[in-house]
């Protein structure tokens, strides 16, 4: 993506129209502690995690998103949020932007311009100058590759940006999902395998444990604490996970926080792991690697991630007894 900036930069300082349409950056609550010139004209604010909370802080402290003068977002630009976080709907207000926002709720709030809401489990947008659209089915497989809150906010994107509905229902159909991000690995003996090896921090896991519908998951958990309250999974370890597989540095912290919550099993490796998860896996079983912590002692996300979906796909497949083929 900085490439992508600094390209643009360099025509913009020569006089010469952007090579691109748009630009989608993802911008950490760190890199917007030093914005000066940064003028997005849609900004969302999708959540706000332990993770962000001290930047956050910081940021809010020195009026980035709310003095009239050092502002970089105008009344002329939209500001989306994320209304099923209370931290963020809370922030809202702070904006002289259109404030619109994106919900599962049935109805978006009076004192935005609009947004994106569900409507008997259909997506819809009400969007200032474009009118009431619907979008998708929510439970569609349109929307299976992410969450709903993702396709919500995307969604609400591409309506802004002129984006045919057509186009929009065709991408949301064939996204494959990101890398690491509730990446599903593999179908084997009816039991799913997902990565999703960036979830690096409770929220993140919490919310890989919410978009897994099954009861009963199993979960490889490795490494270093970055300061997370373990504990607030508890509960939603307690109704969706049967077993727990624990490796690395982390698995101390993580059995005490969820003893007498869920079965935990101890693994060295993360080979180990995947073997005793698939053997202990049954039809309907989601095998689920979401960390909920940086793994520094062991590898990165992106190996971590890799190494988790050679060992799956390395896994024994079937043996159809009618033709005694493997498949």
């Amino acid at each position: 993506m900085s490439e992508a900036a600094a390209e643009d930069l360099r025509a913009s300082q020569a006089g010469k129209p952007s090579p691109y349409d748009y630009l989608v950056v993802e911008v950490s609550s760190f890199q917007l502690e030093t914005i000066d010139r940064f003028h997005p004209w849609i900004a969302a604010l999708l959540n706000v995690t332990v993770d962000h909370r001290t930047a956050m802080s910081r940021w809010m402290n020195t009026s980035r998103l709310n003095s009239g003068s050092s502002r970089t977002i105008t009344a002329s630009d939209f500001a989306l949020f994320n209304l099923d976080d209370d931290r963020v709907a809370a922030l809202r207000q702070r904006v002289r932007a259109k404030r619109l926002g994106f919900t599962t709720a049935s109805t978006i709030g009076a004192d935005l311009s609009g947004g994106t809401y569900l409507e008997d489990d259909v997506i819809v947008t009400t969007l200032p100058g474009y009118g009431r659209r619907f979008v998708v089915e929510a439970r569609s497989e349109s929307s299976a590759a992410t969450n709903v809150e993702n396709v919500m906010a995307a969604a609400t994107y591409a309506v802004l940006c002129g984006c045919p509905l057509d186009a929009i229902r065709r991408v949301l159909a064939t996204f494959p999902g990101l890398e690491h991000a509730l990446e599903i690995v593999r179908e084997r003996r009816g039991v799913r395998f997902v990565n999703d090896s960036k979830g690096t921090n409770v929220d993140a896991t919490l919310k890989a444990l919410e978009s897994n519908r099954s009861t009963d998951l199993a979960h490889c958990r490795r490494t270093v604490n970055k300061g997370g309250d373990f504990s607030r999974l508890a509960q939603a370890v307690s109704r969706r996970v049967t077993r727990v597989i624990l490796i690395g540095e982390a698995a101390p912290f993580l059995r005490q926080a969820w003893e007498g919550v869920a079965t935990m099993t101890e693994a060295a490796t993360l080979r180990d792991a995947v073997d005793l998860a698939a053997q202990g896996a049954s039809p309907g079983d989601v095998v689920l690697l979401s960390p909920a912590c940086a793994s520094f002692d062991m590898f990165g996300y992106q190996d971590r991630g890799r190494q988790f979906k050679a060992l799956v796909h390395a896994l024994p497949g079937v043996t159809c007894k009618a033709r005694e083929e493997r498949f």
